[in-house]
């Protein structure tokens, strides 16, 4: 599976984003997916995920009530729809792929490349 992530950018606190993740490859609707993030000196962080169907989904307490993550299976795509954006959010976010929903990074096989998101105050 081949991850590429867009709709990075600079957004004002308060403003919104929606990250998308375009996956290669029949079986991505297999897949449980995630979304993390890595601040400069941080490490790596769960923000969100979600089962194969959708029916499941885990999210940060720190994004909780602000993010949604959702997919679309007809278009190999995930979604990550920011809102409320804080300048704390400000990192580079991936999407990975999983067999299983989980949590932490070493889980997920597949990685994107990663997108910026700044977030000004």
């Amino acid at each position: 599976v081949q991850l590429v992530e867009s709709g990075g950018g600079l957004v004002q606190a308060g403003g919104s984003l929606r990250l998308s993740c375009a996956a290669s490859g029949r079986t991505f609707r297999t897949y449980a997916m995630g979304w993390f993030r890595q601040a400069p000196g941080k490490e790596r962080e769960i923000v969100a995920a979600l089962n194969w169907s959708g029916s499941r989904t885990l999210y940060a307490g720190s994004v909780n009530g602000r993010f949604t993550i959702s997919r679309d299976n007809a278009k190999n795509t995930v979604y990550l729809q920011m809102n409320s954006l804080k300048p704390e959010d400000t990192a580079v976010y991936y999407c990975a792929a999983s067999e299983a929903v989980a949590g932490i990074p070493p889980v997920y096989h597949y990685w994107g490349q990663g997108t910026q998101v700044t977030v000004s105050s």
